[in-house]
């Protein structure tokens, strides 16, 4: 009977001498550290706990903190951005449109009134033009006195007082000071020869040969005056 000796293992030997200890290889298919099943060897991923580590810090160094998580996170939004819900793009298109509307109608309002005012305003200054002729009889008469008193006074304040609510204004006073724009000078006369008023300082008027009319800012007809100089 030959006695059988157990052969010793001599790669185990070698590592104890080498020093480097038992090495301990990791076959379990799920990874205790992620939970995720592992690739097995045949698919080219190495199962050793080595491996994992590197798998982990890989995975580690893509986190928000380093440079290619940041990189991936501004994309991820702009693409976000970029590609919105096509209900969330049309509304926001139907919202543009809306305040585009909005503003064309403001200002179409805007211009319609300005245009209606203008409106008014010329038909009243043709109605004051056709009746010229009326005012300046009337203002012949209180010049000259008779529409002191009595009908005929009543009558004209009345028809004055009608045309001031429509805007209309009587320019041309003696005492004021000329203004091209309202008023036509007809004779120039020299201070020595004018009644001015107290505290003029410049060109005045001294006598209103014709009143002049004038609707809002709109002018019928200057008032035709007579000037002079004070000083």
């Amino acid at each position: 009977m030959t006695d059988h000796h157990d052969t010793p293992d001599t790669s185990r030997e070698e590592e104890l001498q080498d020093g480097r200890g038992p090495v301990i290889r990791d076959k379990r298919r799920i990874d205790p550290e992620t939970g995720m099943p592992r690739a097995t060897v045949g698919e080219g991923v190495k199962s050793s706990p080595a491996g994992a580590g590197d798998a982990d810090a890989g995975a580690a160094g893509a986190g928000p903190g380093a440079p290619g998580g940041a990189s991936t996170e501004a994309s991820a939004d702009t693409a976000g951005t970029a590609d919105l819900h096509p209900d969330t793009a049309l509304a926001a298109e139907r919202l543009e449109e809306m305040r585009r509307m909005q503003a064309e109608f403001v200002n179409f309002r805007n211009r319609t009134q300005r245009e209606r005012e203008g409106d008014r305003t010329r038909a009243v200054a043709a109605v004051v033009e056709a009746m010229l002729p009326v005012l300046d009889d009337i203002h012949s008469a209180r010049e000259h006195g008779d529409l002191v008193e009595g009908p005929f006074a009543a009558i004209a304040e009345k028809l004055e007082g009608t045309l001031g609510r429509f805007g209309v204004e009587r320019v041309g006073e003696v005492g004021e000071e000329f203004d091209p724009t309202v008023h036509e000078a007809l004779m120039h006369l020299p201070a020595e020869q004018a009644d001015l008023p107290d505290g003029a300082t410049g060109m005045t008027i001294v006598q209103v040969v014709q009143p002049g009319f004038k609707v809002n800012e709109l002018v019928v007809r200057a008032a035709r005056v007579a000037v002079a100089d004070a000083g």
